[in-house]
Protein backbone atom coordinates (compact mmCIF):
# COMPACT_ATOMS: atom_id res chain seq x y z
CA UNK A 1 0.00 0.00 0.00
CA UNK A 2 1.24 3.72 -0.91
CA UNK A 3 1.31 5.67 2.44
CA UNK A 4 0.73 9.35 2.02
CA UNK A 5 2.17 11.74 4.55
CA UNK A 6 -0.12 14.48 6.40
CA UNK A 7 -1.09 17.24 4.35
CA UNK A 8 0.10 16.14 1.46
CA UNK A 9 -1.00 17.48 -2.12
CA UNK A 10 -1.32 15.88 -5.90
CA UNK A 11 2.35 15.34 -5.82
CA UNK A 12 4.19 11.85 -5.26
CA UNK A 13 7.44 10.51 -5.53
CA UNK A 14 10.21 7.77 -4.52
CA UNK A 15 12.41 8.57 -0.94
CA UNK A 16 15.80 7.17 -2.82
CA UNK A 17 18.42 6.70 -0.83
CA UNK A 18 21.90 6.37 -2.91
CA UNK A 19 25.23 5.01 -0.57
CA UNK A 20 27.92 5.25 -1.88
CA UNK A 21 31.79 4.85 -0.93
CA UNK A 22 32.31 8.09 0.23
CA UNK A 23 29.17 9.73 1.31
CA UNK A 24 25.37 8.96 1.37
CA UNK A 25 22.97 11.22 -0.43
CA UNK A 26 19.09 10.83 -0.35
CA UNK A 27 16.14 13.20 -1.92
CA UNK A 28 12.55 12.30 -3.19
CA UNK A 29 12.22 11.38 -7.04
CA UNK A 30 9.06 13.21 -8.21
CA UNK A 31 6.21 11.82 -10.29
CA UNK A 32 8.00 13.91 -12.89
CA UNK A 33 11.13 11.79 -13.32
CA UNK A 34 13.04 14.49 -11.52
CA UNK A 35 14.78 14.62 -8.49
CA UNK A 36 13.23 17.10 -5.22
CA UNK A 37 15.91 18.39 -3.14
CA UNK A 38 18.79 16.10 -2.52
CA UNK A 39 20.71 15.51 0.80
CA UNK A 40 24.26 14.51 1.46
CA UNK A 41 26.48 13.18 4.27
CA UNK A 42 30.22 12.25 3.62
CA UNK A 43 31.14 9.07 5.39
CA UNK A 44 34.98 7.95 6.23
CA UNK A 45 37.16 5.07 4.47
CA UNK A 46 40.21 4.43 6.55
CA UNK A 47 43.40 2.21 5.17
CA UNK A 48 44.32 0.23 7.82
CA UNK A 49 47.43 -0.50 6.13
CA UNK A 50 48.64 -0.49 2.20
CA UNK A 51 46.38 -3.44 0.59
CA UNK A 52 42.96 -3.01 3.37
CA UNK A 53 40.14 -0.40 2.80
CA UNK A 54 37.38 -0.40 5.70
CA UNK A 55 34.65 1.55 6.93
CA UNK A 56 32.42 2.00 10.25
CA UNK A 57 28.61 0.04 9.15
CA UNK A 58 26.87 1.98 12.03
CA UNK A 59 28.68 5.63 10.29
CA UNK A 60 27.03 4.19 6.95
CA UNK A 61 23.35 2.95 9.05
CA UNK A 62 23.66 6.87 10.71
CA UNK A 63 24.59 8.78 7.97
CA UNK A 64 21.78 7.16 5.55
CA UNK A 65 19.24 7.58 7.93
CA UNK A 66 20.28 11.26 8.51
CA UNK A 67 19.98 12.41 4.75
CA UNK A 68 16.48 10.08 4.64
CA UNK A 69 14.76 11.72 7.29
CA UNK A 70 15.97 14.90 5.99
CA UNK A 71 14.71 14.36 2.20
CA UNK A 72 11.24 13.05 3.97
CA UNK A 73 11.21 16.16 5.91
CA UNK A 74 11.76 18.35 3.02
CA UNK A 75 9.09 16.75 0.99
CA UNK A 76 6.16 16.18 3.79
CA UNK A 77 6.88 20.90 3.61
CA UNK A 78 6.34 20.61 0.17
CA UNK A 79 3.40 18.26 0.41
CA UNK A 80 4.76 15.76 -1.77
CA UNK A 81 3.68 12.27 -1.00
CA UNK A 82 6.62 9.68 -0.33
CA UNK A 83 4.66 6.67 -2.34
CA UNK A 84 7.62 3.73 -1.26
CA UNK A 85 11.57 3.90 -0.99
CA UNK A 86 14.16 2.79 -3.35
CA UNK A 87 18.27 2.22 -2.31
CA UNK A 88 20.99 1.84 -4.70
CA UNK A 89 24.56 1.32 -2.76
CA UNK A 90 28.09 0.94 -3.36
CA UNK A 91 28.84 -2.49 -4.54
CA UNK A 92 30.88 -5.67 -2.97
CA UNK A 93 31.40 -3.94 0.30
CA UNK A 94 30.97 -6.30 2.90
CA UNK A 95 29.83 -6.86 6.70
CA UNK A 96 29.07 -9.34 9.75
CA UNK A 97 26.84 -8.11 12.19
CA UNK A 98 24.50 -9.36 15.12
CA UNK A 99 20.90 -10.03 14.43
CA UNK A 100 20.04 -9.66 17.80
CA UNK A 101 21.96 -6.54 18.97
CA UNK A 102 22.05 -5.14 15.38
CA UNK A 103 25.89 -4.21 16.00
CA UNK A 104 28.28 -5.35 13.49
CA UNK A 105 31.20 -7.17 14.67
CA UNK A 106 34.05 -5.55 12.78
CA UNK A 107 34.81 -3.28 9.89
CA UNK A 108 33.18 -3.65 6.38
CA UNK A 109 35.36 -4.28 3.87
CA UNK A 110 35.39 -2.30 0.98
CA UNK A 111 35.17 -3.04 -2.77
CA UNK A 112 38.55 -1.60 -3.02
CA UNK A 113 40.19 -3.90 -0.34
CA UNK A 114 43.24 -5.93 -2.11
CA UNK A 115 44.41 -7.56 1.26
CA UNK A 116 43.42 -11.18 -0.75
CA UNK A 117 44.33 -10.04 -3.91
CA UNK A 118 47.73 -12.15 -3.96
CA UNK A 119 46.05 -15.30 -2.50
CA UNK A 120 43.23 -15.18 -5.21
CA UNK A 121 46.30 -15.48 -7.79
CA UNK A 122 46.67 -19.05 -6.58
CA UNK A 123 42.77 -20.25 -7.75
CA UNK A 124 42.68 -18.48 -11.52
CA UNK A 125 44.49 -21.23 -12.74
CA UNK A 126 41.31 -24.09 -12.18
CA UNK A 127 38.29 -21.20 -11.82
CA UNK A 128 38.79 -18.22 -13.84
CA UNK A 129 37.59 -19.55 -17.12
CA UNK A 130 34.61 -21.45 -15.05
CA UNK A 131 33.56 -18.46 -13.24
CA UNK A 132 33.59 -16.46 -16.29
CA UNK A 133 31.40 -18.67 -18.04
CA UNK A 134 28.90 -18.72 -15.68
CA UNK A 135 29.29 -15.80 -13.39
CA UNK A 136 30.73 -13.08 -15.93
CA UNK A 137 33.68 -12.65 -13.96
CA UNK A 138 36.83 -14.42 -13.16
CA UNK A 139 37.95 -15.12 -9.82
CA UNK A 140 39.42 -10.96 -9.55
CA UNK A 141 41.68 -9.29 -6.71
CA UNK A 142 38.48 -8.81 -4.27
CA UNK A 143 36.93 -11.53 -1.82
CA UNK A 144 33.68 -10.76 0.53
CA UNK A 145 33.11 -14.21 1.44
CA UNK A 146 36.76 -15.70 1.63
CA UNK A 147 36.99 -12.76 3.89
CA UNK A 148 33.84 -12.98 6.20
CA UNK A 149 35.20 -16.85 5.95
CA UNK A 150 38.86 -15.70 7.52
CA UNK A 151 37.21 -13.32 10.17
CA UNK A 152 34.30 -16.25 11.32
CA UNK A 153 37.67 -18.73 11.88
CA UNK A 154 40.35 -16.45 13.38
CA UNK A 155 37.45 -13.67 14.89
CA UNK A 156 36.21 -14.84 18.94
CA UNK A 157 33.25 -12.69 18.90
CA UNK A 158 32.15 -13.82 14.89
CA UNK A 159 32.99 -17.44 15.58
CA UNK A 160 30.52 -16.73 18.69
CA UNK A 161 28.05 -15.05 17.04
CA UNK A 162 27.80 -17.80 14.28
CA UNK A 163 27.88 -20.78 16.64
CA UNK A 164 25.04 -19.19 18.03
CA UNK A 165 22.68 -18.60 15.57
CA UNK A 166 22.86 -14.97 15.90
CA UNK A 167 25.76 -13.92 12.75
CA UNK A 168 24.67 -12.12 9.41
CA UNK A 169 26.18 -11.47 6.59
CA UNK A 170 25.67 -8.83 3.70
CA UNK A 171 26.68 -5.96 1.52
CA UNK A 172 25.78 -2.66 2.09
CA UNK A 173 21.93 -3.17 0.36
CA UNK A 174 21.64 -5.94 2.76
CA UNK A 175 22.81 -3.99 5.84
CA UNK A 176 20.60 -1.55 4.91
CA UNK A 177 17.52 -3.55 3.90
CA UNK A 178 17.63 -5.26 7.33
CA UNK A 179 17.82 -1.97 9.31
CA UNK A 180 15.73 0.25 7.09
CA UNK A 181 13.14 -3.11 7.72
CA UNK A 182 13.66 -3.09 11.66
CA UNK A 183 15.35 -6.34 11.43
CA UNK A 184 12.75 -8.43 8.60
CA UNK A 185 14.26 -8.80 5.85
CA UNK A 186 17.45 -10.34 5.19
CA UNK A 187 18.47 -10.31 1.35
CA UNK A 188 20.11 -9.20 -1.42
CA UNK A 189 19.71 -8.40 -5.60
CA UNK A 190 21.44 -8.97 -8.83
CA UNK A 191 23.14 -6.04 -9.21
CA UNK A 192 24.37 -6.29 -5.67
CA UNK A 193 25.29 -10.03 -5.37
CA UNK A 194 27.10 -10.19 -8.70
CA UNK A 195 29.53 -8.18 -7.92
CA UNK A 196 30.61 -10.27 -5.21
CA UNK A 197 31.88 -13.01 -7.46
CA UNK A 198 29.18 -15.53 -6.19
CA UNK A 199 26.12 -14.74 -8.75
CA UNK A 200 24.88 -17.56 -11.05
CA UNK A 201 24.30 -14.86 -14.27
CA UNK A 202 21.46 -17.04 -16.05
CA UNK A 203 20.14 -19.14 -13.07
CA UNK A 204 19.51 -15.97 -10.85
CA UNK A 205 21.37 -18.34 -7.81
CA UNK A 206 24.09 -18.24 -5.45
CA UNK A 207 27.22 -19.75 -7.16
CA UNK A 208 27.62 -22.38 -4.22
CA UNK A 209 30.13 -24.48 -5.46
CA UNK A 210 32.51 -21.55 -5.40
CA UNK A 211 31.24 -19.72 -2.15
CA UNK A 212 31.51 -23.28 -0.51
CA UNK A 213 35.19 -23.23 -2.33
CA UNK A 214 36.24 -20.37 -0.30
CA UNK A 215 35.07 -21.59 3.12
CA UNK A 216 32.15 -19.45 3.61
CA UNK A 217 29.11 -21.32 5.44
CA UNK A 218 26.19 -21.16 2.52
CA UNK A 219 23.43 -21.08 5.40
CA UNK A 220 24.31 -17.38 5.92
CA UNK A 221 24.12 -16.23 2.30
CA UNK A 222 21.30 -13.48 2.11
CA UNK A 223 18.13 -14.81 -0.16
CA UNK A 224 18.35 -13.57 -3.69
CA UNK A 225 15.18 -11.30 -4.90
CA UNK A 226 14.87 -9.59 -7.94
CA UNK A 227 16.24 -5.48 -7.90
CA UNK A 228 11.86 -4.78 -7.62
CA UNK A 229 10.92 -7.63 -5.90
CA UNK A 230 10.00 -5.57 -2.62
CA UNK A 231 11.99 -5.87 0.57
CA UNK A 232 8.88 -5.06 3.06
CA UNK A 233 7.83 -2.21 4.16
CA UNK A 234 10.01 0.65 6.14
CA UNK A 235 9.92 0.68 10.06
CA UNK A 236 8.10 3.64 11.26
CA UNK A 237 11.10 4.15 14.20
CA UNK A 238 13.27 4.63 11.22
CA UNK A 239 12.06 6.98 8.50
CA UNK A 240 9.32 8.08 10.44
CA UNK A 241 6.64 6.72 7.77
CA UNK A 242 5.86 2.90 6.60
CA UNK A 243 6.30 2.58 2.89
CA UNK A 244 7.18 -0.35 0.61
CA UNK A 245 10.66 -0.73 0.38
CA UNK A 246 10.01 -1.10 -2.99
CA UNK A 247 13.74 -1.84 -4.82
CA UNK A 248 17.18 -2.01 -4.71
CA UNK A 249 19.97 -1.91 -6.94
CA UNK A 250 23.83 -1.65 -6.91
CA UNK A 251 25.07 1.93 -7.84
CA UNK A 252 26.23 1.93 -11.61
CA UNK A 253 23.49 -0.78 -12.50
CA UNK A 254 20.80 2.57 -11.33
CA UNK A 255 23.35 5.01 -13.03
CA UNK A 256 22.70 3.08 -16.39
CA UNK A 257 18.69 3.13 -16.28
CA UNK A 258 18.56 6.57 -15.28
CA UNK A 259 21.07 7.39 -18.51
CA UNK A 260 18.76 5.28 -20.41
CA UNK A 261 20.31 2.00 -21.03
CA UNK A 262 17.85 0.15 -21.25
CA UNK A 263 17.88 -1.51 -25.14
CA UNK A 264 20.92 -3.44 -26.68
CA UNK A 265 23.94 -1.00 -27.35
CA UNK A 266 22.70 1.91 -24.84
CA UNK A 267 25.61 2.88 -22.67
CA UNK A 268 26.89 5.49 -20.68
CA UNK A 269 30.43 6.33 -19.08
CA UNK A 270 30.33 7.75 -15.31
CA UNK A 271 33.16 10.22 -15.12
CA UNK A 272 34.02 10.34 -11.34
CA UNK A 273 37.38 9.05 -9.24
CA UNK A 274 37.52 6.68 -12.01
CA UNK A 275 35.54 6.08 -15.11
CA UNK A 276 33.07 3.31 -15.68
CA UNK A 277 31.58 2.86 -18.97
CA UNK A 278 28.43 0.40 -19.18
CA UNK A 279 26.42 -0.80 -21.73
CA UNK A 280 23.07 -3.04 -22.09
CA UNK A 281 23.43 -6.23 -24.15
CA UNK A 282 19.76 -7.88 -23.77
CA UNK A 283 17.93 -10.31 -21.89
CA UNK A 284 21.10 -13.31 -22.94
CA UNK A 285 24.14 -12.45 -21.73
CA UNK A 286 27.34 -10.88 -23.53
CA UNK A 287 30.35 -12.60 -21.81
CA UNK A 288 33.77 -11.48 -22.04
CA UNK A 289 36.30 -12.75 -24.05
CA UNK A 290 39.62 -13.89 -22.95
CA UNK A 291 41.61 -11.39 -25.31
CA UNK A 292 39.92 -8.10 -23.57
CA UNK A 293 40.32 -7.71 -19.89
CA UNK A 294 38.51 -6.35 -17.60
CA UNK A 295 35.51 -6.41 -19.29
CA UNK A 296 32.58 -8.10 -17.11
CA UNK A 297 29.24 -9.68 -17.71
CA UNK A 298 27.07 -8.61 -15.11
CA UNK A 299 22.95 -8.29 -14.54
CA UNK A 300 22.04 -4.80 -15.92
CA UNK A 301 18.64 -5.36 -13.81
CA UNK A 302 16.49 -7.80 -12.68
CA UNK A 303 12.59 -6.58 -13.20
CA UNK A 304 10.33 -8.94 -12.58
CA UNK A 305 11.37 -12.47 -13.29
CA UNK A 306 13.51 -11.03 -16.50
CA UNK A 307 17.28 -10.60 -15.98
CA UNK A 308 18.44 -7.89 -18.63
CA UNK A 309 22.56 -8.06 -19.11
CA UNK A 310 24.97 -5.33 -19.37
CA UNK A 311 28.63 -5.14 -19.86
CA UNK A 312 31.21 -2.79 -17.46
CA UNK A 313 34.65 -2.13 -18.04
CA UNK A 314 36.13 0.28 -15.76
CA UNK A 315 39.65 2.70 -14.81
CA UNK A 316 40.33 3.54 -11.66
CA UNK A 317 41.89 7.11 -12.85
CA UNK A 318 39.90 9.62 -13.94
CA UNK A 319 39.26 12.47 -11.43
CA UNK A 320 41.80 11.23 -9.46
CA UNK A 321 44.22 12.10 -11.82
CA UNK A 322 43.46 15.89 -11.77
CA UNK A 323 43.09 15.58 -8.19
CA UNK A 324 46.84 14.38 -8.13
CA UNK A 325 47.91 16.84 -10.37
CA UNK A 326 45.92 19.71 -8.89
CA UNK A 327 45.91 19.15 -5.03
CA UNK A 328 49.23 16.92 -4.73
CA UNK A 329 51.85 18.24 -7.46
CA UNK A 330 50.19 22.01 -7.75
CA UNK A 331 50.89 22.30 -11.19
CA UNK A 332 46.92 23.72 -11.41
CA UNK A 333 44.71 25.10 -9.41
CA UNK A 334 41.86 23.37 -10.13
CA UNK A 335 40.70 20.79 -12.83
CA UNK A 336 38.83 23.41 -14.26
CA UNK A 337 41.83 25.57 -14.83
CA UNK A 338 43.53 22.23 -16.40
CA UNK A 339 40.64 21.75 -18.42
CA UNK A 340 41.26 25.71 -19.84
CA UNK A 341 44.65 25.34 -20.28
CA UNK A 342 44.11 21.81 -22.44
CA UNK A 343 41.40 23.93 -24.56
CA UNK A 344 43.75 26.07 -26.00
CA UNK A 345 45.88 23.29 -27.26
CA UNK A 346 44.76 22.03 -31.17
CA UNK A 347 44.86 18.54 -31.96
CA UNK A 348 48.29 18.09 -33.15
CA UNK A 349 50.00 15.41 -35.26
CA UNK A 350 53.84 14.31 -34.43
CA UNK A 351 55.27 13.69 -31.06
CA UNK A 352 53.40 15.70 -28.81
CA UNK A 353 53.52 14.81 -24.85
CA UNK A 354 51.79 11.89 -23.86
CA UNK A 355 50.33 10.88 -20.16
CA UNK A 356 49.34 7.36 -19.02
CA UNK A 357 47.16 7.47 -16.69
CA UNK A 358 47.88 4.39 -14.71
CA UNK A 359 48.01 5.83 -11.47
CA UNK A 360 46.98 2.59 -10.38
CA UNK A 361 47.00 0.16 -12.66
CA UNK A 362 45.70 -0.95 -16.01
CA UNK A 363 42.41 -2.99 -16.52
CA UNK A 364 41.57 -2.39 -19.96
CA UNK A 365 42.43 -3.74 -22.66
CA UNK A 366 45.28 -5.93 -20.96
CA UNK A 367 45.40 -6.52 -17.12
CA UNK A 368 48.53 -4.63 -15.42
CA UNK A 369 47.85 -3.82 -11.72
CA UNK A 370 51.19 -3.27 -11.07
CA UNK A 371 51.20 -0.39 -13.99
CA UNK A 372 52.08 3.02 -12.84
CA UNK A 373 51.82 6.32 -14.46
CA UNK A 374 54.03 7.76 -17.63
CA UNK A 375 54.81 11.38 -18.49
CA UNK A 376 56.82 11.00 -22.11
CA UNK A 377 57.63 13.36 -25.04
CA UNK A 378 58.47 16.67 -23.33
CA UNK A 379 60.59 19.00 -24.64
CA UNK A 380 61.91 22.72 -23.95
CA UNK A 381 59.18 23.23 -25.77
CA UNK A 382 56.37 22.23 -23.49
CA UNK A 383 53.88 24.17 -22.25
CA UNK A 384 51.43 24.12 -19.03
CA UNK A 385 48.92 23.85 -21.91
CA UNK A 386 50.47 21.00 -23.63
CA UNK A 387 50.53 19.22 -20.49
CA UNK A 388 47.27 19.83 -19.19
CA UNK A 389 46.19 18.41 -23.01
CA UNK A 390 48.42 15.28 -22.34
CA UNK A 391 46.41 14.44 -19.25
CA UNK A 392 43.24 15.17 -21.26
CA UNK A 393 44.40 13.07 -23.78
CA UNK A 394 45.34 10.53 -21.70
CA UNK A 395 42.31 10.42 -19.70
CA UNK A 396 40.15 10.44 -22.83
CA UNK A 397 41.96 7.55 -24.76
CA UNK A 398 41.41 5.57 -21.79
CA UNK A 399 37.99 5.70 -21.22
CA UNK A 400 38.17 4.91 -25.12
CA UNK A 401 39.72 1.77 -24.41
CA UNK A 402 37.09 0.71 -21.96
CA UNK A 403 34.43 2.03 -25.01
CA UNK A 404 36.42 -0.16 -27.67
CA UNK A 405 36.55 -3.01 -25.17
CA UNK A 406 32.59 -3.23 -24.14
CA UNK A 407 32.11 -2.77 -28.28
CA UNK A 408 34.21 -5.53 -29.30
CA UNK A 409 33.03 -7.90 -26.03
CA UNK A 410 29.22 -7.09 -27.20
CA UNK A 411 29.87 -7.58 -30.98
CA UNK A 412 27.96 -4.52 -31.33
CA UNK A 413 28.40 -0.72 -31.60
CA UNK A 414 27.02 1.64 -29.29
CA UNK A 415 23.59 3.15 -30.18
CA UNK A 416 24.28 5.71 -27.90
CA UNK A 417 26.39 7.11 -25.42
CA UNK A 418 25.25 9.24 -22.46
CA UNK A 419 27.85 10.70 -19.88
CA UNK A 420 27.57 12.05 -16.44
CA UNK A 421 29.83 12.74 -13.63
CA UNK A 422 31.82 15.39 -12.22
CA UNK A 423 34.92 15.20 -14.27
CA UNK A 424 32.14 15.00 -17.49
CA UNK A 425 31.62 18.73 -16.84
CA UNK A 426 34.52 19.55 -18.32
CA UNK A 427 34.16 20.62 -22.16
CA UNK A 428 37.18 20.31 -23.66
CA UNK A 429 37.18 16.80 -22.24
CA UNK A 430 34.27 15.53 -23.75
CA UNK A 431 35.25 17.22 -27.21
CA UNK A 432 38.28 15.35 -27.49
CA UNK A 433 36.27 12.33 -26.00
CA UNK A 434 34.12 12.09 -29.03
CA UNK A 435 36.37 12.59 -31.38
CA UNK A 436 38.54 9.38 -30.39
CA UNK A 437 35.20 7.66 -29.82
CA UNK A 438 33.78 8.55 -32.77
CA UNK A 439 30.34 8.58 -31.67
CA UNK A 440 28.01 11.88 -30.47
CA UNK A 441 28.14 12.03 -26.21
CA UNK A 442 25.12 13.25 -24.54
CA UNK A 443 26.15 15.10 -21.52
CA UNK A 444 22.88 14.35 -19.42
CA UNK A 445 21.28 17.16 -17.74
CA UNK A 446 21.50 15.73 -14.52
CA UNK A 447 24.12 13.43 -13.88
CA UNK A 448 24.89 13.71 -10.21
CA UNK A 449 21.61 12.02 -9.13
CA UNK A 450 21.46 9.20 -11.89
CA UNK A 451 21.65 6.51 -9.13
CA UNK A 452 18.98 8.09 -7.09
CA UNK A 453 16.56 8.85 -10.18
CA UNK A 454 17.19 5.21 -11.82
CA UNK A 455 16.34 2.87 -8.65
CA UNK A 456 13.66 4.99 -8.38
CA UNK A 457 12.27 4.64 -11.52
CA UNK A 458 12.50 1.14 -10.75
CA UNK A 459 10.50 1.24 -7.77
CA UNK A 460 7.77 3.61 -9.01
CA UNK A 461 7.44 0.95 -12.09
CA UNK A 462 6.57 -1.55 -9.75
CA UNK A 463 4.60 0.44 -7.63
CA UNK A 464 2.76 2.05 -10.35
CA UNK A 465 3.89 5.49 -10.43
CA UNK A 466 5.11 5.25 -14.32
CA UNK A 467 4.39 2.42 -16.63
CA UNK A 468 7.49 1.59 -17.83
CA UNK A 469 11.03 2.44 -17.82
CA UNK A 470 10.65 3.96 -20.80
CA UNK A 471 8.04 6.19 -20.44
CA UNK A 472 10.11 8.30 -17.62
CA UNK A 473 13.63 7.68 -18.96
CA UNK A 474 12.68 9.30 -22.03
CA UNK A 475 10.57 11.68 -20.33
CA UNK A 476 13.78 13.78 -18.98
CA UNK A 477 15.56 16.83 -20.53
CA UNK A 478 17.90 15.55 -23.16
CA UNK A 479 21.25 17.30 -22.47
CA UNK A 480 24.17 18.88 -25.09
CA UNK A 481 25.29 16.80 -27.35
CA UNK A 482 29.37 16.74 -28.15
CA UNK A 483 29.99 15.55 -31.95
CA UNK A 484 32.91 14.35 -32.98
CA UNK A 485 35.06 16.36 -35.35
CA UNK A 486 37.82 13.84 -36.76
CA UNK A 487 37.82 12.24 -40.07
CA UNK A 488 38.43 8.07 -39.63
CA UNK A 489 41.47 8.41 -40.67
CA UNK A 490 42.81 11.04 -38.02
CA UNK A 491 40.74 9.25 -35.19
CA UNK A 492 42.53 6.18 -36.10
CA UNK A 493 46.13 7.44 -36.49
CA UNK A 494 45.56 8.87 -33.05
CA UNK A 495 44.10 5.79 -31.69
CA UNK A 496 47.34 4.08 -33.06
CA UNK A 497 49.39 6.44 -31.91
CA UNK A 498 48.58 5.64 -28.13
CA UNK A 499 48.53 1.86 -28.28
CA UNK A 500 52.01 2.53 -29.23
CA UNK A 501 52.63 4.63 -26.42
CA UNK A 502 50.85 1.87 -24.36
CA UNK A 503 52.80 -1.12 -25.28
CA UNK A 504 55.91 0.62 -24.98
CA UNK A 505 54.92 1.64 -21.58
CA UNK A 506 53.49 -1.54 -20.53
CA UNK A 507 56.27 -3.85 -22.33
CA UNK A 508 53.46 -5.79 -23.63
CA UNK A 509 53.48 -6.55 -27.53
CA UNK A 510 50.27 -8.60 -27.05
CA UNK A 511 48.32 -5.79 -26.82
CA UNK A 512 46.42 -5.25 -30.33
CA UNK A 513 43.63 -3.13 -31.43
CA UNK A 514 40.18 -3.77 -30.65
CA UNK A 515 36.85 -4.38 -33.06
CA UNK A 516 36.31 -0.73 -34.03
CA UNK A 517 32.98 0.67 -32.51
Amino acid sequence: MMQTLPGAASRRGVLAIDEGTTGTRAGVVLDSGGAHEVFYRSIAVSHPDDHSVEQDPMEIWTATLDVARRAVAAARAEGIAVTAVALSTQRATAMLWDRVTGRPLLPAVVWQDRRYAAELTAHEERWDAVLTARQGRPVGARAPFLWAARQIAEHPGAAEAYRAGRLLFGTVDTWLIWRLTGGAVHATTPTNAASTGGYLLQRHAWDEEWIGHLGFPLDLLPELRSDDAGFGTTDPAALGISVPLAASMGDQHAALIALGGLAAGQGMCMYGTGAFVDAATGTTPALPRPDIAGVLAQPGYRQGATSHYSLEAYTSTAGSALRWLCDDLGLFASPKELGEEAGRVPTRPGRTPRFVPALAGVRTPVWHPEATAALTGLTLATTRADLARAVLDGIAHSVCDLVDGVAATMNAPFTRLRVGGGVAGSDPLLRIQADLTGLPLERVADSATASLRGTAYLAGVAQGLWGSLEEVVEAQPRGRVFEPSLGADERAAQRGAWRDVLIGHLQDPALTPLTPH
